[in-house]
């Protein structure tokens, strides 16, 4: 873990947007988390940016039929798998490009964001990856482990591409591995192997030289998650402040190790975004972190700990209600600060 990161409430996004310009995306990101811009994936702009197939490209096997994904051994598969354990092993991620087709709005970000002190990426986790890329048989790769293990290594790799070519923009990166199907642990409709998340999320998060966060947007196992070795937790805060509160306990020792939290209390559902202001959002995170400070967390190390985010990604809103949930995160930020932050 990152020695005392300190983010004193500053904002960010998690990530997606609805806009097919991504020039335009990047605009509006660079206006209101200038401190912080996370660059945008746009899956209304083009398939391939939806967040599983955007992370597959060069997998092996791999067959897109429009929003799905599935896996056909080939003649050299077993070498094509074998090649990406040994570029683990070498720390070589040369090869494990993402391109404009597959991210139109990271490579837009990398001449919109230049000068940024810190800047922001995210790349899809093996759990919700290995959920949704399937096999020739329609069951999930996540339940083949010789396929989870060279999937969670695949997407290291990617992460470190990522964060090579944010280095080129910023010294200081974050990535954020974003697993909102790790709300399934412990589902009996969705059986996700317990024992297999935490191998599996620290493959890839080993291969993360900066900052590693982990975006949750429902509910989980907590404790398993601040197990990890990850610097920011990334939780919906707006809808599931008090389940993360039962585990106040590990909250604290994440604290106290150098952990940040990252509060989704901006919503990400255009009904109840309509329904709130500053001043309702305010009043509602911070009884949201009072749940934590009755059980011993201190108030002040929560907010120089923390980040202010929208619950979960944009693309689901319309363009006008995207642009006031970064406003909203913007506002609620500088609120706090000017508040709190000497």
């Amino acid at each position: 873990m990152s020695a005392r990161l300190e983010c004193g409430c500053l904002p960010t996004a998690i990530g997606s947007m609805p806009h097919t310009n991504p020039d335009e995306a990047c605009s509006i990101v660079m206006k209101y988390l200038s401190d912080i811009p996370a660059w945008p994936q746009l899956p209304r702009r083009s398939p391939e940016e939806n967040m599983v197939i955007q992370f597959s490209e060069g997998f092996p096997g791999v067959i897109i039929k429009g929003d799905k994904i599935h896996v056909e051994p080939s003649a050299n598969f077993e070498s094509e798998l074998e090649q990406i354990y040994i570029d683990c092993e070498q720390d070589n991620a040369r090869e494990y490009d993402i391109s404009t087709e597959y991210a139109a709005g990271l490579h837009a970000f990398l001449s919109e964001a230049t000068g940024s002190k810190i800047v922001k990426g995210q790349v899809t986790g093996p759990v919700t990856w290995g959920l949704r890329v399937t096999r020739q048989d329609g069951l999930g790769i996540l339940y083949d482990d010789t396929l989870a293990e060279t999937a969670a290594k695949f997407l290291r790799l990617k992460a470190s591409w990522q964060e090579n070519i944010l280095r080129e923009i910023s010294p200081n990166t974050i990535i954020f591995v974003d697993e909102p199907n790790l709300v399934s642990l412990g589902s009996v409709f969705t059986p996700i192997p317990e024992e297999k998340v935490p191998a599996l999320l620290e493959e890839i998060i080993k291969g993360i030289k900066g900052t590693k966060g982990l975006h949750c947007c429902g509910n989980s196992n907590w404790s398993v998650l601040l197990d990890t070795k990850i610097d920011i937790l990334s939780f919906d805060a707006y809808n599931y402040a008090s389940s993360l509160s039962t585990h106040s306990d590990k909250v604290k020792s994440f604290l106290e190790r150098g952990g940040n939290i990252a509060w989704g209390i901006i919503p990400t559902d255009e009904e109840a975004l309509a329904n709130e202001s500053l001043s309702s959002l305010r009043d509602r995170l911070e009884e949201s972190m009072a749940l934590f400070t009755r059980d011993g967390v201190r108030f002040k190390q929560i907010i120089a700990q923390g980040l202010i985010t929208p619950s979960c990604g944009l693309a689901s809103l319309s363009l006008e209600a995207a642009n006031q949930a970064l406003e909203l995160t913007a506002k609620l930020s500088h609120d706090l600060r000017s508040r709190y932050v000497a």
